[in-house]
């Protein structure tokens, strides 16, 4: 069983931009691809929508012409054709079409150049983009709704993981990306992190979804013994092709 023609951009959209994440995907079964690759393109998409123009309001009106599909998912209207947005329109139910909403909108903050709040502000962004993704992707495969709050648990592990491995570029562009940078601060957010790591029982179909997690608990704990190596880019990567193997072999989550 091959992918359908509609998926192939999305799959090609994950190869280049996330190709970590696209190893998770291939490692799937093919029915659990047709569901993922659009998903994860989709978040390509409206991840890099604030970075490709440096003016705010065209990166406003990006940000809500995604906002504006997922309405048309939501209310079962004619989908505006995009490689993205009809194989997504084919894989989303309306529920989790308003779900997305929210990460579309938490993206606004990299938009513009403005600390976060406090910790509760930045632990709303984590969850809205990587706990609402990972619980679109893991509902989409059928994982019952009381693993909701599990997946949200590990996702904050991973997505904290992921914000410290990008927390370079995002200082290079201007952008405060941490409420304290200092190796005490990492730390500290490490641990934070560490402490919502789960295992959550989603299902063998939908195990997959949690796969970009791969590697989160030895990434956070790096940076609780070497803080350092936040600045230096030196963070274990997280989704290695060990890892992937023996999850993919065993069912085991290697975080």
């Amino acid at each position: 069983m091959s992918l359908p023609d509609s998926t192939l951009a999305s799959a090609r959209i994950v190869e280049r931009a996330d190709p970590l994440r696209f190893r998770t995907v291939m490692a799937a079964p093919v029915q659990a691809r047709a569901v993922l690759f659009p998903l994860y393109a989709f978040n390509i998409e409206v991840a890099r929508a604030p970075w490709v123009t440096q003016e705010p309001m065209i990166a406003e009106m990006r940000l809500q012409w995604w906002r504006d599909a997922l309405e048309e998912i939501a209310e079962a209207q004619q989908v505006r054709a995009h490689e993205v947005t009809t194989p997504l329109g084919a894989t989303l139910s309306p529920e989790q079409a308003r779900q997305l909403d929210g990460l579309v909108a938490a993206r606004r903050w990299d938009v513009y150049r403005d600390a976060f709040e406090d910790e509760g502000h930045f632990d709303s962004y984590i969850d809205a983009t990587a706990g609402t993704l990972m619980w679109t992707a893991c509902a989409a495969l059928g994982a019952p709704a009381r693993a909701e709050q599990s997946v949200r648990e590990l996702a904050f592990a991973a997505g904290c993981a992921a914000f410290l491995r990008a927390a370079p570029a995002l200082a290079d562009a201007g952008r405060i990306p941490l409420l304290d940078g200092t190796h005490a601060g990492v730390v500290a957010l490490a641990q934070r992190a560490q402490q919502r790591l789960t295992r959550p029982s989603v299902g063998r179909k939908a195990r997959p979804a949690l796969w970009p997690a791969l590697g989160a608990g030895a990434t956070l704990k790096q940076v609780m013994r070497d803080p350092a190596a936040v600045a230096d880019s030196r963070l274990d990567p997280g989704v290695t092709p060990g890892r992937l193997s023996a999850t993919a072999l065993t069912g085991w989550l290697w975080l």
